[in-house]
């Protein structure tokens, strides 16, 4: 019997820790944009990677930004958490954003190219 409940905790534990980690591709004006973790979403902390690329090269010029956000619903407050993007050494941008609770999170990514022109990318999240 406390073999079949040690089996059936480990069970439990592997499920509700099995969050996937996140990657979207997105194309804008012309540039193609990687949307990326590391690790598997959660509550709290969370380090976001941007990639950029324009005719298969890497853009690493630009000044990133992301905004993630919860509506206001009846008896919660509207959310949100803002970051701007580091440039790594391997030419991917860097973003943490804390959430404050699971359900889904609506963001927009916005960068700003050296010719000044800003480009968007609106998309939504499962935490």
């Amino acid at each position: 019997m406390k073999k079949l409940i040690v089996l059936l905790m480990t069970l439990l534990f592997a499920v509700a820790g099995s969050a996937d980690m996140l990657e979207t591709n997105a194309k804008v004006d012309g540039y193609e944009v990687k949307l990326f973790t590391k690790k598997p979403l959660v509550v709290g902390e969370n380090a976001f990677f941007v990639k950029i690329t324009k005719d298969s090269n890497a853009v690493t010029d630009a000044k990133v930004k992301a905004k993630f956000f919860m509506p206001e619903m009846p008896g919660m407050p509207y959310m949100e958490t803002k970051s701007k993007g580091k440039l790594q050494k391997d030419g991917t941008y860097k973003l943490n954003n804390n959430f404050s609770m699971g359900g889904t999170w609506q963001y927009r990514l916005k960068f700003k190219t050296k010719d000044g022109q800003v480009h968007k990318i609106k998309s939504s999240i499962n935490l």
